[in-house]
């Protein structure tokens, strides 16, 4: 109210009643938005160095394979059908070495530039590494083409404002490929319990339950990964900085069924770049053929399978930590 002429406050002028500071980046967490800058993932590193070892085991046995060989036509059919788990492997390594790499910086157009700078760093070197040590004919060349594209493209994911999302991609889609290659040493067995018999159509029946059943496991631990990384990454930055804004349920939502995305990305890659190889594979018969093409559609079942379950599975664990709400009482007696 202002001053009146007369009144005791007359001779003193008026003031703007204090404002509370905004708060600053400094009291907020690493991967708030509301603080400018790009997020922090904890445990970048370690999760750089085990996708590293992932996608070197994928090349060696890849080549191991290959070269085993003698017929030609063999060694084309192998690399058709080891191209997507290369692919996914390039993609996680990318990103995970390019969040390892970016994870201190600070400024978001920086910080982008140098995870696409370190993704195609890492499909150069994939690539160096498949042309030397792989047969020099076009299928290695697409082969390693391709692994360069993926690897570039899961850096430049890295960039994301939310780290600790693409960080609990990563680690999702990596547990649920180690997960795949445990799982192959069950499916026969898997397939005698469906009743898999001396009939073809038994075969493929049984087959396909297999294949569900190993989509449905893959998808329930990707989704149990990403939402324990997510809460680990929490809790850390709360003992590191005091408090952390907890990220709301679109992030889990997005980490869950990020494996899934991250296996129909490859699928996207490997029918772009890798065409002129599975073109190839497919024309060595007709069996050949009607091989290539179920495998793809399998190989797209498997990511909308690992993509809901994953989603769901991360939803459900989230949800499950929500405490009940308080309703406030309106009707408080007045002073």
């Amino acid at each position: 109210m202002s001053n009146q002429p007369g009144s005791s406050t007359a001779a003193e002028p008026d003031r703007p009643e204090a404002v509370e500071p905004p708060a600053t980046d400094q009291a907020a967490d690493d991967d708030a938005p509301a603080s400018g800058r790009p997020g922090y993932a904890p445990g970048a590193l370690p999760l750089a160095v085990l996708s590293l070892a992932w996608l070197v085991a994928m090349l060696w046995s890849t080549r191991e394979a290959i070269t085993s060989t003698a017929a030609g036509v063999t060694a084309i059919s192998l690399s058709a059908y080891a191209l997507p788990g290369v692919i996914t492997a390039a993609l996680v390594t990318g990103a995970a070495v390019a969040l390892a790499a970016t994870n201190r910086l600070g400024r978001p157009s920086l910080r982008f530039l140098t995870t696409v700078a370190t993704g195609l760093l890492v499909g150069l070197v994939a690539a160096v590494a498949i042309n030397l040590t792989y047969a020099d004919n076009a299928t290695t060349n697409t082969f390693a083409g391709t692994a360069a594209a993926a690897a570039i493209i899961g850096g430049a994911t890295a960039g994301a404002r939310q780290a600790r999302v693409v960080a609990g991609i990563a680690a999702a889609t990596l547990a649920a490929q180690l997960f795949v290659v445990l799982f192959s040493r069950a499916r026969d067995p898997l397939s005698d319990l469906f009743g898999a018999g001396d009939t073809q159509q038994s075969v493929l029946d049984a087959a396909k339950w297999v294949s569900r059943t190993e989509s449905l496991l893959a998808g329930l631990l990707a989704g149990l990964v990403a939402y324990l990384y997510l809460t680990w990454s929490r809790r850390r930055a709360e003992r590191r900085d005091g408090a952390a804004t907890p990220l709301r349920w679109p992030a889990y939502l997005v980490a869950g069924a990020g494996a899934g995305l991250l296996l129909l990305l490859t699928e996207v890659i490997i029918r772009i770049g890798g065409r002129g190889l599975l073109d190839l594979a497919a024309a060595l018969s007709e069996a050949d053929q009607v091989a290539q093409t179920a495998l793809g559609t399998s190989r797209v079942d498997n990511g909308i399978w690992v993509l809901f379950v994953g989603a769901l599975t991360t939803l459900i664990a989230f949800g499950r930590t929500l405490g009940p709400r308080v309703d406030v009482d309106e009707d408080e007696p007045a002073a």
